[in-house]
């Protein structure tokens, strides 16, 4: 028969034992990898320097454990040092045979909250992008045409009147450009998924920005060293990250400004679907920048097709980067303020059986 210690282990969101004076008691394993810290060293501070809540709880946890009752909290935005806040349910309940002792459950929402739109994000993509790839494959062949033509009319006019050919062959270069990221959106070849250490992938990112459109950025290394290795396709995921670091880069202008790559172990992080079964995703990418922010206008639709917040874009970057860690197993969320955008990256680790072969992992890893 499994023990109350095994029970209390075992229990898949953070929860937080809290005492007469509103400090904490205990915490599980869950609540570890939310405050990214142990029992030992959570044990005994106060429960509201450690837990930020977008909400005035103090006294109606006072009312709850004086009246012996239960207190249910929906939608809050809770959070904890410099990570990201997460939507939650909170319930809290008396902790029967310990006096004045409170259990708090948190519950995070971020996740299953948005399933049925990604859902609904996928459907619309693929009808939208088998639309767009018809298009690309008409327009294709007239469009070679009219450039090739653009070009052997410029051979024979004066360099005054080149303006107007010139502005064809570009604009018919820009279309083409636009055609081929419609056709890698639809690109349903699955991901070569492998052990990767992810810190390479966000080193070689950096390396490329640096020497190129993030030349007048400053690219700070934030990782967690004893990091286990991810489970992705190398390739794919440089690419994500380096469309999440360009578009930082050209939201900053030419003043420049700062990018934080930042990795971390969460191992309460998990994905539910519709169809009850779960994926852990412990591994945690951050890019963060203090550029401007995302306009509010788009910023609960920035995952979807053909949604842009630049005056030129085509709208299918940042929905290139969602289906490619949809592909992976993962998620991606974002949360976004003037002066600071967080797009956050979780990912499953690699598998036992697929390190066999591999470069082993760091011996320091947390444990699942």
């Amino acid at each position: 028969m499994t023990g109350a210690g095994d029970l209390w282990a075992s229990l898949p969101v953070p929860v937080i034992i809290i005492g007469p004076d509103d400090d904490i008691v205990d915490i599980n394993s869950a609540a570890e990898g939310f405050f990214n810290s142990s029992v030992k060293t959570m044990k005994g501070m106060p429960l509201w320097d450690e837990l930020a809540v977008d909400a005035p709880l103090e006294d109606s946890l006072a009312r709850a454990r004086k009246n012996g009752t239960p207190l249910f909290v929906n939608d809050v935005d809770v959070g904890h040092g410099q990570r990201a806040p997460l939507q939650c349910a909170l319930q809290i309940a008396p902790l029967i045979g310990a006096p004045d002792h409170m259990v708090l459950m948190i519950s995070p929402r971020e996740l299953s909250g948005r399933m049925t739109q990604n859902h609904s994000v996928k459907s619309a993509a693929k009808s939208a992008i088998g639309m767009a790839e018809m298009l690309a494959h008409e327009i294709k062949n007239p469009l070679a045409g009219i450039t090739g033509a653009a070009q052997l009319l410029s051979m024979n006019l004066k360099p005054e009147d080149l303006e107007l050919t010139d502005l064809i062959v570009e604009e018919g270069r820009r279309i083409v450009k636009l055609l081929e990221q419609v056709e890698q959106f639809g690109n349903l070849s699955p991901p070569d998924l492998k052990p990767v250490n992810i810190h390479d992938v966000l080193d070689r990112a950096r390396r490329s920005a640096l020497l190129g459109f993030g030349a007048n950025m400053r690219i700070i290394e934030d990782y967690d060293p004893s990091l286990p290795l991810a489970y992705g396709d190398p390739d794919q995921l440089l690419q994500v990250v380096l469309n999440l670091v360009k578009n930082a880069s050209e939201a900053a202008g030419d003043a420049g400004g700062t990018i934080r790559l930042h990795s971390y172990f969460e191992h309460s992080y998990r994905l539910r679907r519709a169809d009850g079964s779960g994926q852990s995703l412990p591994l945690q990418i951050e890019i963060i920048d203090d550029g401007p922010g995302l306009p509010e206008a788009i910023s609960a639709d920035i995952f979807d097709p053909f949604v842009s917040g630049k005056e030129n874009g085509t709208g299918l970057g940042l929905a290139l980067v969602s289906k490619i860690i949809s592909d992976h197993g993962g998620w991606i969320s974002v949360t976004s303020v003037p002066g600071k955008t967080v797009f956050r990256l979780s990912l499953p680790r690699a598998p036992k059986s697929a390190l066999v072969n591999s470069d082993p992992a760091p011996t320091d890893q947390p444990e699942d």
